[in-house]
């Protein structure tokens, strides 16, 4: 079959474009956005990857730390940048999954990313300023009976994941707390520490360094089954709260459109950094359960999420403006 003349040139450019990007990509420093405020969880999975990420494609990795939202924001950056490969954004289960059924208008579509990997799941962390006299998670639900109202939480946002894990929390023991959104898991912890917030729902990454400094006291941890990397703090359901499963996980994507070859490059040296005995004993001490595998299993997991935070936004009638 003889191809019309006018595809041609196409297909050689298409060629061509696969070639170089198998060969010579990257030949610049590659923009990583990290949708939330230096200091969070985020930044703390993304320097543990960094340096063998860095090591393995020959260019730096450059943060673009844009907090707001509940990662709208820098979400938003990532899907209007260029489909060159220069630009990951860093996926989370907020601005992926519960984002699309809490917020009433969303500045992108999901359609505008290509799903990269799966880097890691990881669990929320209960945790209260040492002044609450709760040592466990059944003490916490019977003060916060005894004081209604006067319990509050901080979160990452309106609609983060922390939020949707208070929220849950709400339904499921009927305790009455007051809702206190921060712009990201570095302030929140600072304000936690200094007593602005009774409890917080966050990632071990950022909150248990100041637990084992005595700073805060952990209850539990809120996936369904307990965490690898700290394995001693019981789950929520385990402590007399039965269903009640929030997991956030983390991922990476480009802009739609970006060179098929790009992804499958980026792909491999992600599964190579995340199946490093290094690189997985870190992730496991800071809270996080790697994950990897390739770039549909994401796209898979985005849908499935979604779908899944649906149901509880709904019961819990939560819509941001």
């Amino acid at each position: 079959m003889k191809l019309p003349s006018r595809l041609l040139p196409l297909l050689l450019s298409a060629a061509v474009t696969t070639v170089f990007a198998q060969t010579s990509y990257p030949v610049k420093p590659i923009r990583w956005i990290i949708p939330f405020p230096a200091g969070g969880g985020a930044d703390n999975l993304c320097r543990i990857l960094v340096p063998k990420l860095v090591e393995a494609l020959g260019q730096q990795i450059v943060f673009d730390n844009r907090g707001g939202a509940a990662g709208n924001i820098g979400a938003e950056s990532g899907a209007k940048s260029p489909p060159d490969g220069y630009t990951m954004v860093f996926a989370y289960a907020g601005t992926h999954s519960i984002n699309r059924n809490v917020y009433k208008t969303m500045p992108f579509q999901e359609s505008d990313f290509a799903p990269v990997i799966w880097m890691s799941s990881v669990p929320q962390v209960v945790v209260v300023h040492p002044s609450l006299p709760a040592r466990n998670v059944k003490e916490l639900i019977a003060i916060a009976r005894a004081r209604p109202g006067q319990i509050n939480y901080g979160s990452g946002g309106n609609g983060s994941a922390p939020h949707l894990a208070g929220e849950l929390f709400k339904m499921l023991t009927g305790v009455n707390m007051v809702h206190v959104p921060y712009k990201g898991g570095g302030s929140r912890a600072f304000a936690i520490i200094a007593g602005e917030v009774t409890l917080t729902f966050a990632d071990p990454g950022i909150i248990m360094p100041h637990v084992k400094a005595a700073k805060l006291r952990a209850l539990a941890v809120t996936s369904i089954k307990r965490s690898a990397g700290i394995p001693d703090l019981p789950t929520v359901a385990e402590s007399g709260v039965p269903g009640y499963d929030v997991t956030s996980w983390n991922g990476v994507l480009v802009p739609a459109g970006t060179p098929t070859a790009i992804i499958t490059r980026l792909n491999t040296e992600f599964n190579k950094a995340l199946s490093s005995t290094e690189i997985r004993e870190q992730l496991i001490a800071s809270g996080y359960d790697p994950d990897g595998g390739r770039p549909e299993r994401l796209g898979d997991l985005i849908r499935t999420e979604t779908a899944k935070w649906a149901k509880v936004v709904k019961a819990a009638n939560m819509t941001i403006d």
